[in-house]
């Protein structure tokens, strides 16, 4: 607020100053005499008992500069309202003087004036380190390395208002003399500057201080409470508290606030006890600023902001002005965190940037961060000092007139900062130094996000509207002024310039070459250009694509310059650029351009690309099969589109003067309205462009060529005009997210030079209204309930048959003309959720979604499996996984792993060699296995890199890189040794191959037929001359069953590979060929149904959507007649090339493993100069196979006792099993979705009283989930009990029957025992009847003997034992 004394009389204004010039001097004459008085008294021992007041601190401060002069200096910055100098002390080697390599640190205490123990303690701080140096190796290490500066009291006359003992402030001090609050007196981002600098002279010094010294790290001492609080300190809407203000360096500045919180005793517990708020808890003694409470105009958000430096506020004491009892005990209390805080001003990158020609320290460049939006500059002597946390990081050093320096990977470590010096060539510009340059001293307020109103548990949409853009009136850009055609190398040149002069806008790249291979250049604009930002749509505009039509090409360069010019400016374009990720290419075919002819207004010289194909009718169609080869423009342009979330596009043409929107043919091929689902949309942005063009809007374009076109509102659909099949814009609407039309500039396609002036005055504002369409319709992000966001989630709207899909990070754009839509967003393993959106014609409305995972509530009979509990190596493989799958995460893995390479094909003996190599340059993570012999006796062997080759260990997924099978494709052999070479060389140095090569147990086989491959010869794409093994066999076609190898023995190859894949319990194999380019999945055999397919089609895509040539689907390969137009480079084997006993299918039928096919190009065996570009087309699809290998569904099977159950079979919704190996564990491979989970062993009952369900997502590593199983207790099938109780029942059946057979068989035995006694009597008897009568004959004898002992039963039974 600015005083205004304009309404006072100017005596009564005359009396106002005297009056205040009075106290002033009296104010002076006080102090003075007090010092006077104390003039040359000795320094007395530091006692902790007693505040300083104004007089005694200067006395002090004065005492210890002149007993130190040789590492102190004290000095005033300015002086407070009632005139009492703002001391500060110097400490460092030769204070008098700057000294460069130094960074400057500073303290500053007392700012509310009744907050006194900063005040103190930094007193004592200055007394220690005076002291110590010299003595204590960490003082002196510090004060010799550091400028550190120390302000005991900022606000001297607010301390003497306040009391000693009072802990409340209540009886004043906090405030300046003037009765402002220092720290709500500072500029702010938001606020701007809302307190004039004549009432806060202390506020006015120290900025003045800030911007002077550009302090590297800085703490602001304060009282109240104990805690570490950090910025943002508040928010573009002020809510009073509870909001998380996030600047840039929020994980900085988190790591700064817990270096001081975690050495103070008392505030690392985050419970203060503060008597006035006991309540109060702080989560490890650090806060968000903002989140705590509001504070708008505070000094530590300044410092961030404007001042080059990182500044937390540290709380100190509950009571503000203790007693002075309590001195000492708080100086305890934060001696340790006072130094550990001002070491870390040595943390990150340090270093100087210099003029290349006359070496002169370059002052105020900016050293920017790639990711983090927050720029520095270089101090006088070109110095710098960019904190960072360890990390790798891409750091740009960028000045006005001087081309901009980039150092990629720089590696940042714990403890030792990192020195990159940089060295700036002059540019040789007449506009150098002239050129108006984006600075980051006013922060744009468009990327605010208001804060979401909080989540409840159950899913939600959220809906915020958006502000639309504002231009003010009679506000005048800046236009281009000079109008030329650009020739390839003038526009080559003129990219480079502005890429250059305006680096923090912009970015230049090349999607790809032309056929003469010319750069396909794309300048992208935006205020943070390098990468894509969560809920920031992406625009394009391409030109030149008939190469004739040149108009387009001039416009997207008059609109670069346009756009960096008034970036900054103009509200407008600050807004545009600031909200919007805008990519232009000028030229898409820029071989046509060159050939083109000035001046040509209906011909077709240069229409064409050099290959004379029309690159837009070169895109596969939705109607009609395009024959013609794929161009290198096409492919480059569809891999981009593919790359690149768009939104909206334009495709800028000539001949015409019309704006054309899909469809542009149909499928009859007859020119009528061919209408697409989002027609009004399509009409929608085509009359944003037409009406900003007068001429155009009226509908009659080309009178004079054309007198009987007539086009209402100067739009039309495209097939109504003229069928044109295979164009570009109908591929965008049908394969991407992006909406695109067609735009035609002028019935002229070659003008003269001097009428570009005309064309860039009647598009200019068409161009930038057009631009403004994406921020249309409705946008949002798809998210869980942990607000994680969901990539490739649907997002559909009502009746329009066109859904789009979330980006990495959940993050969505979908146009739409106003009106009120039912919106629902879907995802695998989430329930839907619906809601109705009203959208308004100049502004996006959000909407966001909130998901619920389908197994998030137990209900029924259905349950998660459970899980065991994670070591802290499973979570961060886990965030590593994640981390890989999401945005740009193996993208900048690729980045950040460069080696060297010097590709050639090597002979089976120089692989052999190579692989030893590997395994005696790196033998902790390698180990060669040998499988076998070829027919010639060549060894056929497998690579295993692992943190522990030689230990079995089941519970790490193995996966399976096998080339080579035929010898005549041996690219795959080369890449999979540069990919073994590439994994170990960054084992140890990079941590995510690192983690990946630990948990991962990973087998490279790069040559399966080196007999075959001995007889192949270079160069040659079609030969089948090395395809077979030595015995003339396709080992392809030799994998078969154990039914075929009785009928057949097996090749010696084939046998070596069959006893591998059977041996191990691979997850995964990916197999690399040539010949085509195409990733295919099983089976290769003629089969109709394959189990799982969604799953083999799945891991297919993860290969080729990471590669730059397949996921666009153009796979036409000209040498052996391949189609085009695959949709995303995959395709089903049996469709390529359908064959018995692949490996392939053998892997799954026998190995029980999914394996894919990459043919990594149309020919078989290119020139060994083309291996490094396939090596970088295949190097990332690679990397995201280890990725893949972690994910699906791993688990462990066991009973109650721990014991592992080995051969347990698991069920994923009942069609899909696996078996359990070694250790219980197993793991599965599935695509994206919900499953079902059950699962048998034998000898275990079931012990699945639910159905257990599991949630894959395309982005998580596998749950690892647990099974227990009881024992079983079943006999026959039957309860335990029951078969025991019926088997005891038996057997006292059975005891009881033989105890009565026993019974009767003892009575039978009694009378079998008389009847012997009686035949011996009769057998007597008749001896001696023989003896003494011999008439008569035996046989009647015995007769009569036997015919009465005969008749009874029992001796009956007896005889017949005889």
């Amino acid at each position: 607020m600015v005083l205004i004394w304009e309404p006072l009389p100017k005596t009564l204004k005359q009396l106002v100053l005297l009056s205040a010039l009075f106290r002033l001097v009296v104010s002076q004459g006080e102090d003075e005499k007090q010092l006077r008085r104390s003039t040359g008294a000795s320094e007395t021992i530091e006692t902790y008992n007693q505040f300083y007041n104004y007089v005694d601190l200067t006395r002090r401060l004065q005492a210890l500069a002149q007993s130190y002069p040789h590492i102190a200096n004290l000095s005033s910055i300015g002086r407070s309202v009632e005139g009492r100098e703002l001391w500060v002390m110097r400490i460092t080697v030769d204070p008098n003087k700057d000294t460069p390599g130094k960074p400057k640190f500073k303290y500053v205490g007392n700012m509310h004036g009744d907050e006194t123990v900063s005040r103190q303690v930094l007193v004592y701080l200055v007394e220690y380190l005076l002291a110590k140096y010299g003595e204590e190796d960490r003082v002196t290490q510090l004060v010799n390395s550091t400028d550190i500066y120390i302000m005991p009291s900022m606000n001297p006359d607010g301390f003497e208002k306040s009391k000693e003992g009072d802990c409340d402030g209540e009886n004043g001090g906090r405030n300046n003399a003037r009765n402002k609050d220092l720290n709500r007196s500072f500029p702010d981002q938001f606020d701007g500057t809302t307190v004039s600098p004549d009432i806060v002279p202390e506020v006015t010094a120290v900025i003045k201080w800030i911007k002077e010294k550009k302090f590297v790290l800085s703490g602001n001492l304060h009282g109240g409470t104990v805690v570490a609080s950090y910025p943002f300190d508040d928010s573009a809407s002020h809510p009073q508290q509870d909001f998380y203000s996030q600047s840039e360096d929020d994980s900085l500045f988190r790591y700064l606030a817990l270096v001081y919180s975690q050495n103070h005793p008392a505030m690392k517990t985050g419970q203060p006890n503060c008597p006035g708020s006991p309540g109060e808890t702080f989560k490890d003694g650090i806060t968000n600023g903002a989140y705590w409470y509001d504070v708008p105009g505070g000094m530590q958000d300044y410092n961030y902001l404007y001042g080059n430096c990182l500044e937390i506020t540290m709380e100190l004491s509950c009571c503000k002005h203790p007693m002075a009892s309590e001195l000492r005990k708080e100086w305890d209390l934060n001696r340790e965190s006072l130094l550990a805080y001002m070491e870390k001003v040595h943390m990150g990158v340090r270093g100087f940037v210099k003029d290349a020609v006359s070496g002169a320290a370059l002052s105020n460049v900016s050293i920017v961060v790639a990711g983090i939006r927050h720029d520095l500059t270089t101090a006088k002597f070109g110095d710098y000092y960019r904190l960072l946390l360890p990390g790798t990081y891409n750091i740009t050093a960028v000045a006005p007139g001087y081309l901009s320096k980039t150092f990629n990977n720089v590696q940042v470590i714990d403890g030792k900062p990192r020195e990159i010096n940089f060295t700036l060539q002059p540019v040789v510009s007449e506009a150098a130094g002239k050129t108006p340059q984006t600075t980051t001293s006013a922060l744009p307020t468009s990327h605010f996000v208001a804060p979401s109103t909080k989540a409840s548990n159950s899913s939600q949409a959220h809906t915020v509207p958006t502000t639309p853009p504002f231009v003010p009136p009679g506000h005048e850009p800046i236009h281009p002024k000079e109008f030329r055609h650009h020739n390839y190398a003038d526009m080559e040149l003129f990219l480079r310039k502005y890429s250059s002069e305006f680096s923090s806008i912009t970015h230049l790249y090349s999607i790809g070459r032309s056929v003469q291979d010319r750069e396909l250049y794309v300048m992208i604009i935006s205020d943070n250009p390098n990468v894509h930002e969560h809920g920031e749509p992406e625009f394009k505009y391409v030109g030149n694509m008939h190469g004739n039509e040149v108009v387009g090409r001039e416009l997207l360069l008059n609109l670069i310059e346009y756009l960096c010019r008034n970036y900054g400016t103009d509200p407008e374009v600050t807004q545009l650029v600031n909200s919007t990720r805008i990519h232009i290419m000028p030229s898409m075919n820029p071989d046509g351009y060159e050939v083109a002819m000035e001046g040509d207004v209906k011909g077709t010289r240069g229409r064409n690309n050099s290959n004379d194909y029309d690159l837009n009718r070169n895109f596969p169609d939705q109607f009609v099969t395009i024959t013609e080869p794929r161009q290198p423009e096409t492919i480059a342009v569809m891999s981009w589109l593919k790359s690149t979330p768009f939104v909206l596009s334009a495709n800028l043409h000539g001949g015409s003067l019309v704006v054309n929107y899909p469809f542009d043919d149909d499928k009859e091929g007859l020119s009528h309205y061919s209408r697409s689902p989002d027609d009004e949309a399509f009409k929608q942005v085509a009359k944003a462009y037409s009406q900003e063009n007068p001429l155009m809007y009226k509908g009659h374009p080309c009178n004079d060529l054309d007198p009987e076109d007539y086009f209402e509102d100067g739009i039309t659909n495209g097939a109504n005009w003229y069928t044109v099949p295979g164009g570009m814009q109908d591929w965008n609407y049908v394969n991407t997210n992006c909406f695109e039309v067609t735009i035609e500039l002028g019935c002229v396609k070659y003008p003269l030079a001097k009428e570009l002036p005309k064309y860039w005055e009647q598009n200019w504002r068409a161009l930038l209204q057009f631009m403004h369409q994406v921020h249309t319709g409705i946008k949002g992000t798809v998210s869980d309930q942990d607000k994680v966001g969901i990539p490739n989630a649907t997002i559909s709207v009502g009746v329009i048959d066109h859904n789009i899909t979330t980006g990495h990070t959940g993050d969505y754009w979908r146009l739409l003309v106003p009106g009120t839509y039912a919106v629902t967003a879907s995802a695998d393993g989430y329930k839907p959720l619906t809601t109705y959106a009203t959208v308004s014609k100049d502004q996006a409305e959000v909407v966001d979604f909130r998901l619920t995972r389908l197994n998030s509530e137990n209900t029924g009979h259905v349950s998660t499996v459970p899980q065991l509990t994670r070591s802290p190596s499973d979570r961060k493989l886990s965030s590593l996984i994640k981390e890989l799958s999401l945005d740009q995460g193996l993208e900048q893995l690729v980045k950040s792993t460069a080696t060297d390479n010097s590709f050639r094909y090597r002979r089976p003996k120089d692989l052999e060699a190579f692989l030893r190599g590997l395994t005696l340059n790196f033998p902790q993570i390698t180990s060669l296995h040998k499988l076998g012999e070829s027919v010639e006796f060549k060894n056929i062997s497998a690579l295993e890199i692992s943190n522990n080759p030689a230990e079995p260990e089941p519970s790490e997924p193995k996966i399976r890189f096998v080339a080579g099978i035929h010898g005549n494709a041996p690219v795959g052999t080369e890449l999979l040794l540069e990919f073994a070479a590439y994994l170990c060389i960054n084992y140890g140095k990079n941590r995510a191959i690192s983690k990946l090569i630990n948990e991962t147990r990973i087998f490279i086989v790069p040559s399966i037929n080196p007999d075959g491959r001995e007889q192949a010869a270079e160069k040659k794409c079609s030969s089948s001359r090395g395809l077979t093994n030595s015995n003339d066999k396709d080992l392809d076609k030799t994998f078969f069953g154990n039914s075929m190898q009785h009928l057949v023995e097996p090749e010696p190859e084939t046998r070596a590979m069959m006893n591998f894949i059977q041996s191990n319990d691979f997850s995964l194999s990916v197999a690399l060929d040539g010949g085509a380019l195409v990733v295919t999945y099983p089976y290769d055999k003629p089969v109709q149904t394959v189990n799982n397919e969604a799953t083999l089609k799945y891991l297919a895509n993860m290969y080729a959507r990471n590669h730059p040539k397949m996921h666009p689907g153009d796979t036409a390969c000209s040498n052996n007649g391949q189609m085009g137009n695959v949709p995303d480079g995959v395709m089903k084997a049996a469709q390529l090339q359908s064959h018995m006993g692949s490996m392939k299918d053998f892997s799954m039928d026998f190995g029980h493993c999914p394996e894919i096919t990459v043919y990594t190009g149309c020919c078989l065996f290119p020139a060994a100069n083309q291996l490094g570009t396939l090596w970088a087309e295949n190097k990332k699809a690679l990397l995201s196979m280890l990725v893949e290998v972690h994910k699906g569904v791993r688990g462990v099977v066991r009973d109650r006792s721990g014991k592992p159950i080995v051969g347990a079979t698991i069920f994923l919704n009942t069609t899909l099993k696996v078996s359990t190996s070694e250790g219980g564990y197993f793991h599965v491979l599935v695509h994206p979705g919900t499953y079902t989970i059950d699962a048998i062993a034998e000898g275990y009952g079931s012990h699945l009283k639910q159905v257990f369900q599991v949630v894959v997502t395309s982005h998580e590593a596998a749950a690892f989930v647990l099974i227990e199983f009881d024992v079983d207790n079943s006999i026959f099938g039957f309860q335990r009990e029951f078969v025991v109780a019926c088997a005891a029942a038996s057997m006292t059946a059975l005891v009881l029957t033989a105890c009565i057979i026993w019974c009767m068989c003892s009575a039978k035995s009694d009378h079998q025992k008389d009847g012997f006694h009686r035949l011996r009597q009769h057998r007597d008897e008749y001896d001696d009847e023989i003896h003494l009568n011999s008439m008569g004959s035996k046989k009647s004898l015995l007769a009569h003997e036997f015919q009465d002992e005969s008749e009874s039963d029992e001796e009956t039974l007896y005889a017949n034992k005889i």
